[in-house]
């Protein structure tokens, strides 16, 4: 499983009412992707609807959607979304990151 706390539910939310998805089939689609000074880098872009063989994950009213490659490395994972005076954006926390990056954005399972 993968977890959104509810902030990042929120944005998502947002997100999806400021690009016009539709709130009833789409979501944020989550990944992992070769690259990045760890190895492997996160993805995220919005989409109107999973795909056939996407987990599809629901909490706080807002849907990930994940391809069954990027979920062997984000089982178990929380998104999260955090704004301080300096940045804001989407982190991720997971269990299965052995190493990151100093940008989080970056990590090695």
């Amino acid at each position: 499983m993968i977890h959104l706390t509810e902030k990042a539910a929120s944005k998502i939310r947002e997100l999806m009412t400021k690009e016009g998805v539709p709130a009833e089939s789409g979501g944020l689609r989550v990944g992992v992707q070769g690259g990045g000074c760890s190895g492997l880098t996160y993805a995220m872009r919005l989409d109107t609807q999973a795909r056939s063989r996407d987990q599809v994950f629901e909490e706080h009213g807002a849907r990930l959607f994940v391809d069954p490659k990027s979920y062997l490395y984000l089982n178990n994972t929380t998104l999260d979304y955090l704004e301080t005076l300096i940045k804001s954006g989407f982190v991720f926390q997971n269990p299965q990151a052995t190493r990151s990056c100093g940008c989080g954005s970056s990590f090695t399972a």
